[in-house]
């Protein structure tokens, strides 16, 4: 082999191995399936545009969280932004950058599908198995128009740890006493009753499969499996749908710099109370588990990409936007970033 053919295999050698993780300009990320569908696209167009790839495995927020803790992805997604006590037990300081927000709607399998109204007292009848017919006098009140069903209701939910999980039940937690202290709030719960379905499409698939079902799934996962979607009460006593719209009144919030927020039961007139942010999780500290500098720089490249460019693929699939107050947010957290201590925006 003649001596300039061996120092261009060297040097390609070191430029591959310079990226980091199996010398290959690829980006790993795990997690939430909530913004699955969001995801795909954004990663699809951002491959194809940047030529980095992004492998994301859409195994639940739970799954995400223990990737990122184990170091053996680029980045997590979560519905559900760590707790303090999760925080600490993290190997590295870890950065919430929210990508998205989506409303989880209530979808059922019923005859005729019609359009329901929920209010606080029912879903919690409903999912602590208080109520468990159709026809249940409670149900009937607030949907006079309907003739509903003498069929025995059933309750399907996450078997998975889980983002949308984690934003159900903190709604629950909120309307209801008695879920908060006999279920709790969390990605994963000891459910009183019920089907457990992996992942949105999960439980999707089987309420269409289950007469009389009822269940919980990210919006847009309702809306393109074409099931019927439930209107809530929230806490000003309008009924509403999840919609691009609703979820967004009910972010219009103050975010905290650290973008951890909860926007479950809302007090706006017309915001939808079952919704929530969406986040990618990464260590502000970049330089761990013998990651390059380059893998590091395109970590924090395709991170900016979202939450800028990226932001035009949310509407067509169902998702809401970043506020502007929210895009400055994710702005801060993002040029915390380090490598070696220097920051990499």
């Amino acid at each position: 082999m003649g001596i300039k053919k061996l120092l261009v295999m060297v040097g390609v050698f070191f430029s591959l191995a310079s990226f980091g993780y199996g010398a290959t300009n690829e980006l790993l990320g795990a997690g939430a399936t909530f913004p699955y569908p969001l995801y795909s696209k954004m990663f699809d167009i951002y491959s194809s545009s940047k030529g980095i790839k992004v492998n994301y495995q859409s195994i639940g927020s739970g799954g995400g969280i223990r990737q990122l803790k184990n170091k053996t992805v680029d980045f997590g997604g979560s519905d559900a932004f760590l707790s303090d006590a999760e925080l600490k037990d993290m190997p590295g300081k870890v950065l919430h950058v929210p990508t998205c927000l989506g409303g989880v709607a209530l979808t059922y399998e019923l005859p005729g599908k019609p359009e329901l109204k929920f209010t606080p007292v029912i879903i919690e009848g409903i999912f602590l198995g208080k109520i468990n017919k159709w026809n249940d006098p409670l149900i009937q009140k607030v949907n006079p128009g309907i003739k509903l069903p003498n069929i025995a209701i059933a309750v399907v939910h996450r078997s998975d740890g889980s983002g949308t999980t984690a934003i159900f039940t903190d709604y629950l937690g909120k309307v209801s006493s008695a879920w908060k202290t006999k279920v709790g709030v969390g990605k994963s719960v000891n459910w009183p009753i019920g089907l457990g379905g992996k992942g949105n499409a999960g439980v999707a698939g089987l309420i269409r499969q289950v007469p009389g079902s009822i269940g919980y799934v990210e919006y847009s996962y309702a809306f393109q499996n074409k099931l019927p979607i439930g209107k809530v009460q929230n806490s000003s006593g309008s009924f509403i749908a999840p919609s691009i719209e609703s979820v967004s009144v009910a972010a219009d919030t103050k975010m905290p710099d650290d973008t951890r927020i909860s926007i479950t039961n809302t007090a706006a007139k017309n915001g939808y109370p079952i919704a929530g942010f969406t986040w990618i999780l990464v260590y502000a500290e970049q330089n761990y588990e013998g990651r390059s500098a380059a893998k590091a720089q395109e970590t924090s490249k395709l991170l900016w990409w979202m939450i800028h460019e990226g932001q035009q693929y949310t509407k067509p699939l169902d998702y809401s936007p970043l506020s502007k107050s929210a895009l400055l947010k994710a702005e801060n957290v993002l040029k915390t970033m380090t490598y070696n201590g220097k920051k990499l925006l």
